[in-house]
C-alpha cells in the first residue's frame, strides 16, 4: 500500500472533515482519515493513484486541498490559475460566493449600484426584526398573562426605537460587510451599476466613470425589490414599502396594510403592538401559500390584538389628500399611513441579460438549476433574484454552492427539508410537506394536529393559542412535513427539519428523547399522537 498527504483548508468542524473523509473513500482503491485538528488527509492506496483525482474529490465537497509531496514542491488545486469571478451584487448571496471563492484561489470583483450588504441587514431581516421584537417587549408589558405581575401601557418614543434599530444596522452592516472587503485582498469593490454587453463583458457605469470588467464567470446576486400591485391612484400617493415603514419618522395612529403574506403580516402586528389601530387587507386569506390551518389560526391571534383582518379583498381606489382613502368593498378605509406588502420582483430588469444569453422567467427571474447554473453555462445566479425561495439564508447557502461549482466543484441546492419562520406571534413555521401537496405529489399521507393545550410547556407559559400538524406517508410512517402554528415555532421547525432530512419516521420522532418543558416536546407528542390519544399520557410519558 503506498500513502499520500493532501492538506485540506476551509473546513470549519469536525463533521467538515468526515464530509471529505466520505468522498476521498468513495474513490477505487483508497482508504483515507482526514484529521480536522491537522487540516490533513491520509490516504492509503493499492498501486498506482490518480492524485488530481484526489484533489478534485475533496475540492467537490467545497474545501480546498494541496497535495503534499516530501519529494516535490506542494502543488496547489485551489484552481487558482487567473479565475476571475465577477459578482454582481452586494448582499449574503453575494458575499458568500466571494468568500468561497477566494477560498477557492480565485480573483473577484464584487459590483453594487446601491447600499453595501443587501437587503437582509440594511432594510429587510435585521431592522425588521429588531421591530418586531421592540413590539413582542411592549405587547408582553402590557398584556403578559401572570396574575401576580401588574400590568401597564407601554410609553413608545418611536423615534429612538428607529435610531437604535438603525443603529446596530449600521453596526452590522460594518462588521459584517465592510470590513470583509477591508480584510480580503482578493476581493475588489466597485460601486456602480452593471450591464451586460456581451457574455463575458459587463460595462459598470457610476458616478465618477465608467469601467468594462472581463471575467471567467459571474454571479448575478441583484436581489429583488418590492413590487407595486395595479390599483387605481396607488402610484400617486405616498405609500410605504416595508423599506420606508422600518425607517418612518413617525408612528402612525391608522395604519392600512395591502397584502396578506410575510411582511404584511410581520409588520401589521409590530405597529399594532406599539400602538397604531391596523387593518390588514388580502386579496386571498392571510398566508394564502400555507396550510389554510396556519392563515386561520394566524388571523384569529391577529383579531385577539384588534387587528381587523379584510379577506378576498382589494382596494378598487386610493386616493390622498393628507390622509389615504381605501375603498374597499362596501366601504372606505381611512388612515395615516398605508404599507404596501404585496411581494417583490427580481432585480434583473436593467442588466441586459439578454445579450449574455441568460434566461429569464415570466417574471423576471433567473432560471437556474440545482447548481445555480442560468442558461449561460459560465453564468450564475443566486439569491432572490432568482426563482429560489426569498429567504436569506436560501440565498447565503446558493451562493457558497455557486462558487464551488464556479471554482471547478459540483455542488446542489437541495431545498427538500427548508424551514421557514414568519415571525409573528404566534410564529408561523413550516418544512417539507402540507397534507394537501403531499397527496398531489403522489403520496399516500395521513396528518396529525395537536393543539397546544396538550404541550406542558405551552401550559406553563399560560400561551395555548396555536398548534403543531405533521404529515407522514401512511404505512411507512416516514415524516413528511411540519406546520407549527406557536411561540418559539421558528426553534421547533428545525428540529422536523432534521427529522425529514434523515429519513425518520413518526415512530423514530416518537421515540426521542426530548427535554421536558420545551416547546419542542410538542413534536414529540404530536407524533405519538399517531398511535396514541396523547390525553391519556401523564406529563413526560415516553
Amino acid at each position: 500500500m503506498a500513502t499520500a498527504r493532501v492538506k485540506v483548508s476551509g473546513t470549519t468542524c469536525a463533521h467538515c472533515a468526515r464530509t471529505v473523509e466520505g468522498a476521498l473513500n468513495e474513490l477505487p482503491g483508497v482508504r483515507a482519515s482526514v484529521s480536522y485538528e491537522d487540516s490533513l488527509a491520509t490516504v492509503a492506496h493499492a498501486g498506482d493513484v490518480d492524485t488530481d483525482a484526489l484533489l478534485r474529490s475533496v475540492q467537490a465537497t467545497g474545501y480546498g486541498a494541496t497535495l503534499i509531496d516530501d519529494s516535490a514542491p506542494a502543488r496547489s488545486m485551489r484552481r487558482p490559475n487567473g479565475l476571475h469571478v465577477a459578482v454582481i451584487g452586494s448582499g449574503s448571496a453575494a458575499f458568500a460566493a466571494a468568500i468561497k471563492a477566494t477560498e477557492a484561489g480565485a480573483q473577484v470583483t464584487m459590483i453594487e449600484s446601491g447600499t453595501l450588504g443587501g437587503t437582509c441587514v440594511n432594510v429587510g431581516c435585521v431592522p425588521s426584526k429588531i421591530m418586531i421584537r421592540a413590539a413582542h417587549v411592549a405587547h408582553l408589558q402590557a398584556h403578559q398573562p401572570f396574575g401576580g405581575i401588574a400590568r401597564s401601557e407601554p410609553r413608545i418614543a418611536w423615534q429612538k426605537l428607529v435610531a437604535q434599530q438603525q443603529a446596530r444596522v449600521e453596526e452590522l452592516r460594518a462588521t459584517k460587510y465592510q470590513s470583509i472587503l477591508d480584510g480580503n485582498s482578493a476581493i475588489r469593490f466597485v460601486q456602480g451599476r452593471a450591464r451586460f454587453e456581451d457574455t463575458r463583458t459587463v460595462l459598470v457605469t457610476g458616478a465618477a466613470r465608467e469601467e468594462r470588467i472581463i471575467a471567467d464567470r459571474f454571479l448575478i446576486a441583484t436581489g429583488a425589490s418590492p413590487s407595486l400591485p395595479e390599483i387605481p391612484g396607488l402610484a400617486e400617493t405616498p405609500y410605504w414599502t416595508s423599506t420606508e415603514a422600518l425607517v418612518a419618522e413617525t408612528l402612525p395612529k391608522r395604519l392600512v396594510v395591502i397584502g396578506g403574506s410575510v411582511v404584511a403580516v410581520e409588520l401589521a402586528q409590530a405597529f399594532r403592538r406599539l400602538g397604531s389601530e391596523v387593518t390588514v387587507v388580502a386579496r386571498s386569506t392571510l398566508l394564502s401559500h400555507e396550510d389554510s390551518e396556519l392563515g386561520r389560526g394566524l388571523q384569529k391571534a391577529f383579531e385577539r390584538e384588534d387587528i381587523r383582518v379584510l379577506t378576498h379583498a382589494v382596494p378598487r381606489r386610493v386616493a390622498y389628500d393628507g390622509a389615504f382613502w381605501l375603498e374597499v368593498q362596501a366601504e372606505t378605509l381611512a388612515c395615516d399611513a398605508l404599507l404596501v406588502a404585496t411581494g417583490r420582483r427580481p432585480n434583473t430588469a436593467d442588466l441586459d441579460l439578454d445579450r449574455a444569453g441568460v434566461r429569464l422567467a415570466g417574471n423576471g427571474a433567473v432560471i437556474v438549476d440545482e447548481r445555480l447554473r442560468t442558461s449561460a453555462p459560465h453564468i450564475y445566479a443566486a439569491g432572490d433574484c432568482t426563482s429560489q425561495p426569498q429567504y436569506v439564508y436560501v440565498a447565503a447557502a446558493a451562493g457558497t454552492r455557486a462558487a464551488i461549482n464556479m471554482t471547478g466543484g459540483n455542488a446542489a441546492l437541495d431545498l427538500d427539508a427548508m424551514p421557514a419562520v414568519i415571525f409573528t406571534d404566534p410564529q408561523v413555521a413550516t418544512v417539507g410537506l402540507t397534507l394537501a401537496r403531499a397527496e398531489a405529489t403522489g403520496f399516500e399521507a395521513e396528518a396529525r394536529t395537536l393543539t397546544l393545550d396538550n404541550v406542558p410547556r405551552a401550559l406553563a407559559n399560560f400561551e395555548t393559542h396555536g398548534f403543531i400538524k405533521l404529515v407522514a406517508e401512511r404505512g411507512a410512517g416516514r415524516l413528511l412535513g411540519a406546520q407549527v402554528l406557536a411561540d418559539s415555532a421558528g426553534e421547533i421547525i428545525q428540529t422536523a427539519a432534521l427529522a425529514i432530512r434523515n429519513h425518520m419516521t413518526i415512530v423514530d420522532l416518537a421515540d426521542q428523547l426530548f427535554p421536558y418543558l420545551t416547546m419542542v416536546e410538542g413534536l414529540k407528542l404530536c407524533a405519538q399522537a399517531f398511535m396514541k390519544d396523547v390525553k391519556m399520557l401523564s406529563c413526560c410519558a415516553g
